[in-house]
Order: structure tokens, then C-alpha cells, then sequence
């Protein structure tokens, strides 16, 4: 077993590479969640791929005062770098990266193995260790994204359309309407959802009505738009597409999580084609003065959705995925949810949360239509506020039943028990439409 390096000269040698790594790091930080939070995926990784050039250029220029100068270090430097400004400035598209991911990794790890060749013939102790590490973690980084670019089969392949695309404004929307009978019910995804995650929903609530999912721009097998869209042109977008589907109103709009924000700015500009809501754990239209704690967690949203594309793209959006709901249901969901293409519509949609929630604040009322508003008592224990604006919501109507439910946020939708709930409380609303009678309180 060979003896460690401990002389001085090895020490330094670590010292300059501790530091290093350290400003690497941070560098990294400060670009991509401080300097372009929430940019678009290439400017993202751009910004990464800068900070570890920084890092590496910092090792580069601080061995210089030591005995043993690390002058291999200015060509990772110096390749990370200029990719990183070629990717900011460039700003990719979608398209684009998904052919560069064909070229980058064979190279990225060519310039990983000489590198470490380089770096064990001048780098001895512990530092030696850390830089490896470091070449480990970008190798495997590589072969995460060259894995997940041969492996994995597109989307719209793996899992074809369930129901329709219908062309609206100019792009398709899909719709999957099951089930019949009236009023209809159209359910509105929240963040990270689209039609699929409805699974349950659809399965207990078809057995009585016509239930509609449908994937907002961006989402599922709907397609992408250029820039995000707010909750007014999603309101016109999904009145167009019922409209080109055939499916007549009034409807029962039901929302979770943000998808709360969006039925309800749909209810503000087509009050006659509601005739009732449902809310699973909406989200305030007021979140940003109604939760305490919003305004810091929407900053960090934004940082930390910004990086969701390009950590996906290297092979770590599965790690993300893990739907609840049945096997051949759960699939199609953990495919998306696993997928630059998720994160990026994530990221989008965080971005324009403002602009949703203003629209939102116009529906002050629904009159006496039926309004039922489950709250899961996950969230209302975790989150100082949200019980006050839950109860703020079930204020929208005079005919109105407020249930909390022992669930998770996400379980509204997809656990057996929160979903059992929410199945009811629409149920519920449809029979006060259906009797004309006031909503029923367990």
C-alpha cells in the first residue's frame, strides 16, 4: 500500500485545490441561480459550464505560486469556459441541444481522461483525490446524458395520444374527454401535471359525467409556444379548444394546486360557461401576501427550476418522477416528468406565477354557484397561512362546502384516499347542479 504524500510541497498543492474547487463552486452558484435564475436551459448550462471553468482557471493561476504550478488546469479552463460563453450567448434551442447532446459527451469525457492523465503526474495527498472526484462527477455527468440521449425513446413514441389535437391559435392543445352525461367537467393541471395526472380523477368521476383533461401549452401532447403564457391566454386557448372539440357548457372547472388560478381566471372570463368549481388544495391567487413565506420559497422556485431542464438532460430527471398513481397510468407521467422538456415547462410556468395569480384576483365572486374546497391538512400544517387562504376561497360562493383532507398535497390527485375525496367533492357539486339544491354537508 503506497504511503500518502504529506510533504509541503503536496500540502500547498491541496490548499490550492481546495480553494479552487471552492471557487468553482461557488461561481457556479452565483451564475446560475443569482446572475440567469430561471434562464432558458442553454444559458443555464452555459452558466454552470463557466463557473467550472472559473474553478479550473483558479487552480490554474493560484498553483502558479507554488512549487508545483498546475498549468494542465488552463485547458479544462479554458474548453469549459468558452463553451459556457458560446452557450449563453447563443442561447440554444431545444432542438439544437438535443443534437448537441449526440457530440458533447464522447468529447467532454475525452477531455475528462486527459485531464486526469495530466493532473496525476502533478497533483500528489489529498488534492490529487479531490480533483478526481471532481472528473468523476463530470464523467458520469457525460455518460448520464449520453445514456439518457441513446436509451430514451421520444415522448409522443413511448406513450401515444390518448383523446385529440385540436388546432387553437395556432397550436394544438390535446383533449381527452371520457365518460357521459352533464355538466361536464374540465379539470386544470397544477405545476408539474398535465392530463395524465388526472388518472384517478377521470377513472371515479367518468363513472357519472363527461370529464375533460387537458394539457396547457407546453404540457403532455400539447405543443410548446415560444414565450410562457398567462393565465388570460390559457383561459382563451383551453374556451377555443372545447369550443373546436364540440363539448358544450356550463362546465364544472376543477383546479389543483395553481391549477386553482387558472380555473379561476377561466370562471372571470367565461362566467356563463361555469356552473360550478372545485378547488384541491388551490393555490391562492393572494399567495404572495396571504403566505408569509411566499415570497422567499417563489425566489428560490425560480433558481431552482431554472437548473430542472439541465439536470434532466444529463440523465437526473428520474430522480424527479415518481407518480402514485397505478403502474400503466404512472408511466406516461414519470416519462414526462423525467424530460427537459417538464422542467422546462415547470420553469416557464413558475416564471409567469404573477401574472397568473393578477388574473386570478379578478373573480371576487361566484354568486350561488356550487364551489367545493378541499384542503389537504399536509399543507395547512406545513405552511403558515394557507388555512386562512383556503378559507378565503371557500368565501368565492354562498354555496359552498369546505372539507379538509388527511393528504398530501400531490396526494389530492394522485393517492387512492386524497383522490377518493376530491371524486366526491366533485360529485357533490354535480349533484347540486343537477337538483338545483343547495350543496349537501356530510
Amino acid at each position: 500500500m503506497s504511503t500518502p504524500d504529506t510533504s509541503p510541497n503536496a500540502r500547498s498543492t491541496t490548499a490550492v485545490v481546495v480553494v479552487a474547487l471552492a471557487i468553482g463552486m461557488a461561481a457556479t452558484a452565483v451564475l446560475t441561480m443569482l446572475v440567469f435564475p430561471g434562464a432558458t436551459e442553454g444559458v443555464t448550462t452555459g452558466a454552470a459550464l463557466l463557473g467550472f471553468g472559473v474553478g479550473w482557471a483558479a487552480l490554474h493561476a493560484l498553483s502558479r505560486r507554488t512549487p508545483r504550478p498546475q498549468r494542465w488546469a488552463a485547458v479544462p479552463a479554458v474548453a469549459m469556459a468558452s463553451t459556457g460563453l458560446a452557450l449563453i450567448a447563443t442561447a440554444p434551442s431545444d432542438q439544437t441541444l438535443g443534437v448537441l447532446t449526440w457530440i458533447w459527451p464522447p468529447l467532454a469525457l475525452a477531455l475528462a481522461g486527459w485531464t486526469y492523465v495530466r493532473m496525476r503526474r502533478h497533483v500528489a495527498g489529498a488534492g490529487r483525490w479531490l480533483v478526481t472526484a471532481t472528473l468523476l462527477a463530470f464523467a458520469a455527468a457525460a455518460v448520464g446524458a449520453g445514456a439518457r440521449q441513446v436509451s430514451t425513446e421520444p415522448f409522443v413514441d413511448a406513450n401515444p395520444v390518448p383523446g385529440t389535437t385540436w388546432s387553437v391559435h395556432g397550436h394544438d392543445l390535446h383533449l381527452d374527454c371520457r365518460g357521459q352525461g352533464s355538466p361536464t367537467v374540465v379539470l386544470f393541471n397544477g405545476l408539474g401535471e398535465f392530463s395524465r395526472s388526472w388518472a384517478r380523477i377521470v377513472d371515479g368521476a367518468a363513472l357519472t359525467t363527461r370529464v375533460c383533461a387537458y394539457d396547457r401549452a407546453g404540457q403532455g401532447w400539447s405543443d410548446d409556444l415560444r414565450e410562457p403564457q398567462d393565465g388570460v391566454a390559457a383561459a382563451e386557448d383551453v374556451h377555443a379548444l372545447l369550443d373546436a372539440a364540440g363539448e358544450t357548457g356550463p362546465y364544472v372547472v376543477v383546479g389543483h394546486s395553481i391549477g386553482g388560478p387558472y380555473a379561476m381566471t377561466y370562471a372571470d372570463q367565461y362566467a356563463d360557461d361555469v356552473a360550478g368549481m372545485v378547488l384541491l388544495d388551490g393555490t391562492s391567487p393572494h399567495q404572495f401576501t396571504a403566505i408569509p413565506s411566499y415570497p422567499r420559497d417563489y425566489a428560490m422556485l425560480r433558481r431552482a427550476y431554472g437548473v430542472l431542464p439541465t439536470l434532466a438532460r444529463l440523465g437526473l430527471g428520474s430522480l424527479l418522477a415518481g407518480s402514485h398513481l397505478p403502474a400503466d397510468e404512472a408511466r406516461p407521467v414519470d416519462d414526462m416528468n423525467a424530460s427537459p422538456r417538464a422542467g422546462r415547462n415547470s420553469r416557464d410556468e413558475v416564471s409567469v406565477l404573477p401574472e397568473v395569480f393578477e388574473a386570478a384576483q379578478q373573480l371576487t365572486t361566484l354568486g350561488d354557484r356550487p364551489l367545493a374546497v378541499l384542503t389537504s391538512t399536509e399543507t395547512a400544517h406545513n405552511t403558515g397561512g394557507w388555512t386562512a387562504a383556503q378559507i378565503r376561497l371557500a368565501a368565492l360562493s354562498s354555496d359552498v362546502i369546505h372539507r379538509y383532507v388527511n393528504a398530501s398535497h400531490q396526494g389530492m390527485v394522485e393517492d387512492p384516499a386524497g383522490a377518493a375525496a376530491s371524486v366526491q367533492a366533485i360529485t357533490s357539486v354535480l349533484q347540486a347542479i343537477r337538483t338545483h339544491t343547495p350543496l349537501a354537508t356530510p
